[in-house]
């Protein structure tokens, strides 16, 4: 996996908010339901999956949850990507630790942060923990900002350029974007400005 920093967040705007991270989903970590796509920036889910004895069994890989993570650590700064969330009606999206157990789903454990959309609503995630998220509708797509030094992880309305729902994850290490998905697909948007509007915030 790469790493990645842009410095710390007392540095300046045109420092600190520049395009910084770019990532694709890991295919070593991917779950034997889930194919990736368009050079591995989108993610697939197949009902019945792939035939286990196909997938190489590397220990990287997600055995039991159909999750991805993507392949760039975060360990410091500001950063910003988005996903289209339209094709799908079940989903996580977030970031966890980089060594997080493959045993489990992101957002069950205190090793991720997510936010999460089932049954027409959303919520975020945290060690199995819900809370609901009640301003959002079911936008066709969504930004996620991390300033990981400050501790915030932000779901963003895309189109308004505003945030929706903040939390204030204990961060013990780096993490990288973490997707989980169980039905239709998601694509990831990375390589971004931040927002304008965000940098004000």
């Amino acid at each position: 996996m790469r790493g990645h920093g842009c410095g710390f967040c007392g540095l300046g705007y045109r420092q600190l908010f520049r395009r910084d991270i770019s990532f694709k989903l890991d295919e070593k970590t991917a779950h034997s339901s889930l194919d990736l796509f368009k050079k591995d920036t989108g993610v697939l889910y197949r009902m019945l999956g792939i035939d286990r004895t196909r997938v190489p069994q590397n220990p990287e890989r997600f055995r039991d949850w159909a999750v991805v993570l993507g392949d760039t650590t975060i360990s410091r700064g500001c950063h910003y990507w988005e996903v289209t969330v339209k094709r799908s009606q079940q989903f996580r999206i977030g970031v966890a630790d980089v060594d997080i157990s493959r045993e489990v789903c992101i957002g069950m454990d205190d090793n991720s942060w997510v936010f999460a959309f089932g049954n027409h609503c959303w919520n975020a995630m945290f060690a199995n923990e819900t809370t609901p998220i009640t301003n959002i509708g079911q936008p066709e797509r969504v930004g996620l900002f991390l300033d990981y030094d400050r501790k915030r992880f932000s779901l963003v309305d895309t189109q308004q350029h505003m945030f929706i729902h903040n939390t204030s994850p204990e961060f013990q290490g780096p993490v990288v974007p973490a997707f989980a998905l169980w039905d239709g697909e998601l694509l990831t948007h990375s390589g971004l400005d931040v927002p304008e509007k965000l940098k004000q915030s």
